[in-house]
């Protein structure tokens, strides 16, 4: 099972990531918190102090066509917000 599906990289969450140390990831729904911490701490090297795990459901979607109207629905994800300690950070645009 693959833990981290991908960081999240909105204005949003790099300025956590400045200002409090905070990086976001959307991870795998099954994924609890104690798998989330030792994914990222050997992926990136980092020492995780706190996780905070969210469930969205996926939002509903309509759109209009020459067949009439279509409905279905986004993907329901997990988003993670990890703290790391103090002089620890992530730079997502290292490898590039």
């Amino acid at each position: 099972m693959e833990i981290l599906i991908k960081p999240i990289l909105t204005e949003k969450m790099t300025g956590q990531g400045e200002k409090l140390n905070r990086y976001g990831f959307i991870v795998d729904p099954r994924a609890n918190k104690l798998q989330i911490r030792t994914a990222v701490e050997q992926m990136y090297n980092v020492v995780v102090t706190e996780v905070n795990t969210m469930n969205y459901m996926g939002k509903a979607k309509s759109r209009y066509t020459k067949a009439g109207l279509l409905r279905g629905r986004a993907n329901n994800f997990k988003k993670a917000v990890v703290t790391l300690k103090d002089g620890d950070t992530i730079d997502f645009y290292s490898n590039i």
